[in-house]
């Protein structure tokens, strides 16, 4: 009995000791809570492969290649590995070239993917799978093959729209991607490298990224390769939620970031795409830049918000509403501008011809402007400025590191300002600020100066050990910089 009470007792100091260190203690035939993560395990994707695998296709362009046949000697499928893998196309000696086809048959030219929208044909991949081409194929999963049609294609989103002939096909379902969130599992169906119905899976890594382009993208560490361009990106519910369009890349093969356009936008364009086989976009005639920490609080504006208008174009419906050079826009139609990216994709989303009301904060004030939206046309190169002449007289800034001089009559006709002085040397710190010769200042200050005399009225007035926020032409456009004093 004194063995049996012994060995109950070092049971219960064994159990005290691992419930001390963390271990939870059970009743027999019970199971342990564990924590979310370990009950639900690692996705299965086999559904959803069998339940979005059918409507994903492989595309294949054809181009005429009798001006491009026998590059540097090579025939079509060697130039094809090159532009495949990134890799440089070698010089071959003149001597070692074989002679050049005179015909204009079709040869390959890319590979892509994409995904059927409807059951009577139309297909979207990206507008750079198609681009260029001068046929288009499209291989169903059951190896069908169809020759497609161009509905249209949209540069600015990658997008692009077919139409192969056929009826009773299988669609995909469209989800919703401002439901996305961070962290969530996601599927990819696509042709990388030419080998059809792949199927990677990740994580959303992202979302809004920012990368420079028309739209904020989806980031996914999904495995993606040349070929899964316009594939679908896939939720667990079965929907399409991004079409696959971009990767980070420093070999030309997946690094572990990937970039898809949300269906959202995607599903914008293709509906205009298939209407009249373009997209209309709206525009209200200004040049945007970012707004720093610094100049919004020089400002005044509160926080670092909004889209700094560095040019008004000329009989732009921004202009013929009383947007100027040096507003910050804060809003759209109500809507807050939280950061430059935001205008453009609120304004192009508006329906040319509408009215629309920009919020503009203006030395200190805020006010309402109603302006017309115009359509978006073809970017166009900035007008190189011209050489201003140089003025007889000169006056000294000392305090800023400025010399200025008033503009001429000449020279305000030419810029198309009322008033301004110009920049004739740069200094101290005015240099450090970035400004330079040939600028034009129009405002320091929060206040307008048309003469370097009222450009030294506000100085005096100022405290010389705070920065002070300038507001200058450069070229067409205009900008703020923040002059801070010497310590």
């Amino acid at each position: 009995m004194k063995k049996t009470s012994s060995t109950v007792a070092r049971l219960v100091l064994a159990a005290t000791v691992f419930a001390s260190a963390g271990t939870a203690l059970v009743a027999p035939g019970t199971v342990a809570a564990q924590p979310a993560s370990v009950v639900r395990g690692l996705p299965d994707f086999t559904e959803l492969v069998e339940q979005v695998g059918p409507a994903v296709v492989n595309i294949r362009t054809l181009e005429k290649v009798s001006s491009r046949a026998n590059v540097n000697g090579m025939d079509e499928e060697m130039l094809e590995f090159f532009r495949r893998f990134g890799v440089p196309v070698p010089n071959v000696p003149r001597q070692h070239r074989p002679q050049r086809p005179q015909d204009e048959d079709a040869q390959p030219s890319g590979v892509g993917s994409g995904f059927i929208v409807s059951a009577d044909g139309y297909v979207m991949t990206n507008a750079h799978v198609v681009e260029g081409a001068d046929q288009v194929l499209v291989t169903l999963t059951d190896k069908r093959e169809f020759k497609a049609r161009i509905v249209g294609t949209d540069k600015r989103t990658d997008v692009a729209v077919v139409k192969i002939e056929a009826t009773g096909l299988p669609a995909v379902k469209i989800g919703d991607s401002s439901r996305l969130k961070v962290g969530e599992w996601v599927m990819a169906i696509g042709s990388p490298f030419g080998l059809e119905s792949t199927v990677t899976a990740g994580i959303v890594s992202a979302r809004q990224r920012e990368t420079g382009d028309y739209l904020p993208f989806i980031q996914t560490d999904v495995a993606i390769n040349p070929g899964n361009s316009g594939g679908p990106l896939i939720n667990m519910r079965g929907e399409v939620v991004g079409i696959n369009s971009q990767i980070y890349s420093r070999s030309g093969g997946f690094m572990g970031i990937s970039f898809a356009i949300p269906i959202d936008e995607a599903m914008r364009v293709s509906e205009q795409l298939r209407a009249t086989g373009r997209v209309t976009r709206g525009r209200i005639g200004v040049q945007i830049g970012p707004v720093s920490k610094d100049v919004a609080e020089s400002l005044g504006l509160g926080k670092q918000q909004g889209a700094l208008v560095t040019g008004v174009e000329a009989g732009s419906p921004a202009e013929k509403a009383g947007v100027e050079a040096g507003d910050i826009i804060t809003r759209f139609d109500g809507k807050p501008i939280d950061k430059v990216s935001d205008l453009p994709r609120m304004v192009g989303s508006t329906k040319p011809g509408s009215k629309s009301v920009v919020t503009v904060f203006r030395r200190g004030n805020t006010r309402d402007l109603t302006l017309t939206i115009a359509e978006i046309e073809p970017d166009k190169t900035a007008r190189k400025a011209a050489d201003q002449p140089k003025p007889k007289a000169a006056v000294a800034t000392q305090q800023l590191g400025l010399l200025v001089s008033d503009l001429t009559e000449a020279q305000k006709k030419e810029l198309k300002l009322k008033g301004g002085v110009r920049v004739e040397a740069a200094s101290d710190a005015a240099a450090r600020a970035g400004l330079r010769e040939g600028d034009v200042i129009l405002a320091i200050a929060n206040t307008e100066v048309s003469s370097s005399k009222e450009l030294e009225a506000v100085l005096v007035k100022l405290d010389k050990s705070k920065p002070v926020n300038v507001l200058f032409r450069r070229g067409e456009w205009a900008q703020y910089a923040l002059i801070r004093p010497a310590r």
